[in-house]
């Protein structure tokens, strides 16, 4: 496999605020300049893919394109042991058109319908993309249980009501530094630093 070009600045193809502010802290200890697609005015393409790494990969390649530029997108979210996987990548939708997750945390504990089984993973695929057309994937994993009702305000998305196994706070209680350090997206950017020899 070729070397990867050296990044020196990056478009993060997401208009969620929340996993902008992610991506930028994970990067900023690299002293990669980062643009949000947002910031740029790009359009969001339409996720026609079937799973994560496809849907991240059609972010990051009409991000790149579109910006003549490297992007990385996201693709991320929560899949229940006991929905069978969903809500997975329509975790957004569920949160409906105003990306209301309140409304989302409470679809997913009425699926739930008081079942024992509370266990879900957060999935993060990351698709890094050259204009050329190149891309590299990343996916990152981190196992836990639901709980109701939700706790805490940190975080976003579904985080007040993921418990990762082994700790007693949720991902709305614990502090940004320590979820940034464990969760899914990080274990995908760690992935990505590797392969790219990336170092702060």
């Amino acid at each position: 496999m070729s070397a990867l070009p050296s990044l020196e600045r990056l478009v993060i193809a997401s208009h969620n605020p929340g996993k902008v502010r992610e991506i930028e802290a994970l990067l900023v200890p690299f002293g990669i300049d980062c643009l949000s697609a947002a910031a740029l005015g790009l359009p969001e393409p339409e996720e026609t893919g079937i799973s994560f790494a496809e849907n991240a990969a059609i972010k990051a390649l009409a991000a790149s394109s579109a910006a003549r530029l490297p992007a990385l997108a996201d693709d991320s979210g929560l899949a229940v042991a006991a929905l069978e996987g969903r809500p997975g990548i329509h975790s957004a939708r569920w949160a409906g058109p105003q990306k209301d997750f309140r409304q989302a945390m409470a679809k997913v504990e009425e699926a739930l319908a008081g079942g024992a089984d509370r266990r879900a993973a957060f999935i993060c695929n990351l698709c890094l993309a050259w204009p050329d057309g190149r891309t590299r994937s990343f996916e990152g994993r981190i196992e836990g249980a639901l709980v109701w009702p939700p706790r805490g305000d940190r975080g976003f998305g579904y985080d007040p009501m993921f418990q990762p196994n082994g700790e007693r706070l949720t991902f709305g209680e614990i502090e940004a530094a320590r979820k940034h350090a464990m969760s899914h997206r990080a274990k995908a950017f760690q992935q990505l630093v590797s392969a790219l020899s990336l170092s702060p």
